[in-house]
């Protein structure tokens, strides 16, 4: 049978002895279960700012200007998902250059910048195109 002593000079120290027996007997210590991690969207449909998965982008010095963009592009019903969030992006993106070696990349580089351009560009063109096209 174990037993247990207080030692150290305030006896805030607690040795525990335990027999050969206490040793043989299973645990019946349950541990509760883990918490369910619910990723980057939540059940209700909202975004789970708090998500690994975003490393740390929605509270680092341009957290605002992320969680402004991702949640329009989130929530964007326009045709491509996401085309009316464009000028959120680019402030962004605006943002992270300014904080290069916090974000890890060369954001001087306006390549992405410039298929954003054409993209919005080709996005707002493509209605016209298509009265032309039925004209």
């Amino acid at each position: 049978m174990s037993h247990c002593r207080r030692i150290g000079p305030d006896k805030k120290d607690v040795v525990i002895f335990a027999t050969k027996e206490d040793h043989q007997v299973p645990s019946t210590v349950k541990l509760p279960e883990p918490d369910p991690q619910p990723g980057l969207i939540l059940p209700n449909g909202d975004i789970n700012w708090n998500c690994p998965c975003l490393g740390g982008m929605a509270t680092g010095p341009c957290g605002v200007e992320f969680r402004n963009a991702f949640s329009c592009f989130h929530y964007s019903e326009a045709e491509p998902k996401g085309s009316d969030c464009y000028d959120l992006f680019k402030t962004m993106q605006t943002c992270m250059q300014n904080y290069p070696t916090l974000y890890n990349k060369d954001l001087a580089d306006d390549d992405e910048l410039s298929t954003m351009d054409k993209a919005a560009t080709d996005s707002k063109t493509e209605p016209e195109r298509s009265k032309l096209e039925g004209a």
